[in-house]
């Protein structure tokens, strides 16, 4: 059985990620776990005179929490009719990516999937940096993250982004293995080209992931540097559908330090697609 963290926080933009996590899942046989994290906005601690006052905040916090997860639970049992679903309510005090993290390790969780929104406003970008927070967190999970107002109906593509600049591994490229046998889609394995050709350790690194997709359906793609590796990939990647994009964490720290690009940043706000952040 798969575990998979939902999160929300009662948005439209959390239901949204939920109902796509549960059609790209709807074959595999599931625990999903209905994560509401919650911690006392500066707005909620104004005018907090004593530890009773904080104490109220919390309980208030609480039962609001507790209430709206179980509306969600008794939706779920009435309205989502998969036998392969199976699901628990979590309300837990705390910061979102330490909650996350604990539950994570407790329950031996396979994956964590969130709704995340592009940087147009306050809420959205409190929404995207919690989704950044998260993805900078766990590093040996994978992360999805559902894009707002994204309709999953089928997935005939991983776009696979890579720079080939370390040895892959197989625990590393299982979710999108997985995938792609669930779904029968093709891998297509993006590298955009910073340099004009690739050294000795990049081609020995793409014959090792020849060899872990071997049985699969798989292309290679090299597209053109355009600005930066996230614009890049928006650019190439745009009114693709039926797809999700997949980027293996370490590597975005490569980028960060030769290019200078917050990668993790950029593609968590503004990806049209669903991101598979896969684990490091």
């Amino acid at each position: 059985m798969k575990k998979i963290i939902l999160t929300t926080d009662f948005s439209e933009n959390a239901w949204n990620a939920i109902f796509n996590a549960l059609k790209l899942y709807e074959g595999v046989t599931c625990h999903f776990y209905l994560l509401h994290a919650y911690t006392p906005t500066n707005l909620n601690m104004l005018g907090a005179k004593s530890q009773q006052r904080l104490g109220v905040i919390y309980d208030s916090l609480s039962k609001y929490s507790e209430q709206e997860l179980e509306g969600m639970f008794s939706y779920f049992q009435i309205n989502h009719k998969n036998p392969k679903h199976t699901f628990t309510t979590v309300s837990k005090a705390g910061i979102l990516e330490e909650v996350v993290e604990k539950l994570a390790i407790e329950e031996d969780i396979d994956l964590i999937i969130m709704g995340t929104q592009g940087a147009t406003g306050a809420k959205e970008i409190f929404l995207g940096s919690n989704a950044v927070r998260v993805i900078k967190t766990i590093k040996n999970i994978p992360i999805i993250t559902m894009p707002s107002g994204f309709n999953f109906l089928k997935l005939n593509t991983i776009h696979f982004g890579t720079n080939f600049s370390t040895p892959y591994k197989k625990s590393e490229l299982e979710p999108i293995i997985e995938l792609s046998k669930l779904w029968k889609s093709t891998i297509e394995i993006i590298h955009v080209s910073v340099e004009n050709s690739l050294n000795d350790s990049q081609k020995a690194n793409k014959e090792i992931l020849k060899e872990r997709l071997l049985g699969l359906s798989y292309q290679f793609k090299t597209i053109p540097f355009e600005i930066s590796i996230s614009k890049s990939l928006d650019i190439y990647l745009e009114n693709k559908t039926s797809s999700i994009l997949s980027l293996i964490r370490h590597q975005h720290t490569f980028w960060e330090k030769v290019l200078g690009e917050a990668v993790v940043k950029k593609i968590a706000f503004h990806a049209d697609l669903p991101v598979l952040f896969l684990p490091q």
